[in-house]
């Protein structure tokens, strides 16, 4: 049996764990000021992920998404980053319709590993190797992000270099509590591999959300 999403209310209530204005601090839009929207739900269960409180849906309550959508109008934001959890076990069609009627950029931080819903103006994949992404996803992604835990991580990485389109851009980045013993490595590989760049999560060392 595939993987489905789990789609409830057809979008018209999401389970938010949080929301908030702050600044982007990894990947390709790092620095840019973004209204952030994190869903609840997420079932790849990374060892190393430091949002295991969203990972559970029941714990958060479903709020009608026009309110999401009203709380991102007011906050005067031109983007949304919407992340989890993983975000696309929801269906986010309604979400994007009302954050692009009003003129706002969306942006999604996916594992990739449900289908599709939503309008995007950016996806940045971020691949897992317990629970792989949908084929589909990975010729639209505009950013490919791979966490670095051990050196063979980098094997995975070029995996889903080949599966991404030409423009779609490549960053590796060191899993947080391994940063000093694993930096050298991703450091020494990006000099030889020039196509990847390398991505730092900048929000933690300015202690942002």
């Amino acid at each position: 049996m595939g993987k489905k999403p789990i789609i409830k209310t057809e979008g018209v209530k999401l389970p938010l764990v949080e929301e908030f204005f702050s600044i982007q601090g990894e990947g390709f839009h790092t620095g840019r000021a973004a209204y952030f929207i994190r869903l609840g739900g997420c079932d790849v269960g990374c060892s190393w992920c430091d949002t295991r409180f969203s990972w559970n849906p029941d714990f958060h309550p479903l709020v009608d998404t026009d309110e999401i959508i009203e709380h991102a109008i007011h906050s005067g934001t031109d983007s949304v980053v919407v992340t989890g959890g993983e975000p696309l076990m929801w269906n986010l069609d309604y979400l994007c319709k009302g954050l692009k009627k009003n003129k706002i950029c969306t942006f999604i931080e996916t594992s990739g590993a449900y289908p599709l819903s939503g309008k995007w103006d950016w996806i940045c994949l971020s691949p897992k190797k317990n629970m792989p992404p949908v084929d589909e996803i990975c010729s639209i992604a505009d950013e490919l992000k791979v966490i670095i835990e051990e050196k063979n991580d980098l094997k995975w990485a070029e995996k889903y270099r080949g599966r991404v389109k030409d423009k779609c851009r490549l960053f590796l980045q060191p899993e947080w509590s391994r940063f000093d013993s694993i930096i050298p490595e991703i450091v020494s590989y990006v000099s030889k591999n020039q196509v990847w760049r390398i991505s730092l999560q900048a929000h933690k060392y300015m202690h942002i959300p």
